[in-house]
């Protein structure tokens, strides 16, 4: 499955597990770049519908993760 936002390079390393720092730096990122906010609010309740591992698999879906 392609990314959403290849352009979108995230650094996820240091955020220690932390599910709130993921989403955090993912949609910072994303805001950043200039995605409006209904889209920035589909991530989020995509993260955030299944366990820690379909949150990290939603990130590497949206951004490239790195």
């Amino acid at each position: 499955m392609p990314i959403k936002y290849p352009n979108i390079k995230v650094n996820l390393v240091g955020t220690d597990g932390n599910a709130y720092a993921l989403m955090g730096r993912v949609s910072s990122a994303l805001r950043k770049a200039g995605v409006n906010s209904e889209e920035i609010k589909d991530f989020y309740t995509e993260a955030t519908s299944g366990d820690y591992d379909h949150l990290l698999q939603t990130c590497c879906k949206w951004v490239d993760v790195r």
